[in-house]
């Protein structure tokens, strides 16, 4: 098995090496989509069910619970939305995180960017985001699904330097998933075991960091 190549890129590995705690970093998952029956938010809860039972703590966040309006700073010098406030304090509560996001245009969904433009931003006279974001040191792990046969990927290239120039540790392992309308079996899991140990491989590498970084 070790004269296999593919034997030091599975999680096993590293765990061998390095000791595998996955299970104790709290991980958000959330997709950049509130479409009813939105490939990338299938494909959400499908890694929320392979971290929890690769044993992390995992809270899956569907943006379509947060009221928060498209981003206007005339509009936050009146007062930033309190599902803002509630948004920075999920995020800042979790070192590891997954996004998965739409590709629209070859890109990220305007949801998605909007929400990282409210999260970003300093809230005036606030105790805890007066001064500082929530995204300075986490971990984030990426993912895409479309039905197209590239997955979605273009939408991460561009996703990528946003994240970094936010602060962010970007995992190199990123899984976009393609012909999604066939990925998925009845009760939201991936059908395919190739899917699902990639889709595994960014869980995993994100975990692996968050613990070994000291992400907050």
């Amino acid at each position: 098995m070790r004269d296999n190549p593919q034997f030091y890129r599975l999680p096993h590995f590293w765990a061998m090496l390095f000791g595998d705690n996955r299970g104790m970093t709290k991980l958000l998952i959330f997709a950049g989509s509130t479409r009813q029956h939105s490939f990338n938010r299938r494909l959400a809860h499908a890694a929320a069910e392979l971290a929890r039972a690769a044993g992390a703590d995992v809270t899956h966040l569907e943006l379509s619970t947060l009221d928060i309006p498209m981003y206007n700073a005339d509009l936050e010098a009146q007062g930033t939305p309190p599902d803002v406030i509630r948004l920075k304090d999920t995020m800042d509560a979790h070192p590891a995180w997954i996004i998965v996001s739409p590709e629209y245009n070859g890109s990220y969904t305007g949801l998605l960017k909007n929400t990282i433009d409210w999260a970003s931003s300093p809230v005036k006279g606030h105790a805890v985001w007066g001064g500082r974001d929530p995204f300075a040191g986490k971990v984030v792990g990426l993912l895409s699904a479309s039905n197209g046969a590239l997955g979605g990927l273009r939408s991460l290239s561009h996703l990528n330097p946003l994240l970094q120039n936010l602060q962010c540790w970007i995992a190199p392992k990123q899984f976009a998933l393609g012909r999604a309308s066939e990925a998925f079996a009845d009760d939201g899991s991936l059908k395919s075991d190739a899917h699902r140990h990639s889709a595994q491989a960014v869980v995993d590498q994100v975990l692996w960091a968050a613990a070994r970084l000291g992400s907050k």
